[in-house]
């Protein structure tokens, strides 16, 4: 076989390597459509308790790191300046809408160390899991200064007993 027909084959089969990535994808999407959109944030977020430069990292369904919630622009890695506020903390994210994580939706607030394509130092990641309507999620950040971010994020967790009575 010359060099060109093993540069086909080669070529052939990246090509449908790639294509079955984005069949996966997008398999992926049709099969959560049924995820609501995230809220978009109030015009009054009340007091912010910090801005925090860094990185989103994921969204997954609770409890399974491996499901990433691929649709609403929740699906891609990118920077961020997550802002916690007295309403909920908002998540803005280029080339997306901005997400708002309603301070009543918020469950849990605690470190990681991995999520679906990222494993960082113990404790590294910021989870944050909380309700998207009837789904429960977890979102994961990894905040520049991640010590004042998760207490800001802590702050705004409902109690078990404010759980329990939603």
């Amino acid at each position: 076989m010359d060099r060109f027909g093993l540069a086909a084959i080669v070529l052939g089969a990246l090509v449908v390597f790639l294509a079955l990535i984005a069949l996966g994808w997008y398999s992926r999407k049709r099969r959560q459509r049924g995820i609501a959109a995230p809220q978009q944030p109030p015009a009054h977020l009340g007091a912010v308790f910090g801005e925090f430069p860094g990185f989103y990292v994921a969204t997954t369904l609770a409890n399974d790191r491996f499901n990433r919630v691929a649709v609403h622009g929740l699906g891609f890695r990118a920077k961020s300046t997550v802002v916690v506020a007295e309403a909920g903390i908002v998540v803005p994210i280029a080339g997306q809408p901005d997400i708002f994580i309603p301070r009543g939706d918020i469950a849990l607030v605690d470190r990681a160390t991995w999520t679906i394509d990222r494993v960082v130092e113990t404790d590294g990641l910021t989870m944050i899991a909380w309700a998207l309507a009837d789904t429960e999620v977890e979102s994961y950040f990894r905040a520049e200064n991640s010590e004042a971010f998760l207490a800001a994020a802590k702050s705004l967790a409902l109690s078990p007993t404010e759980r329990d009575s939603k």
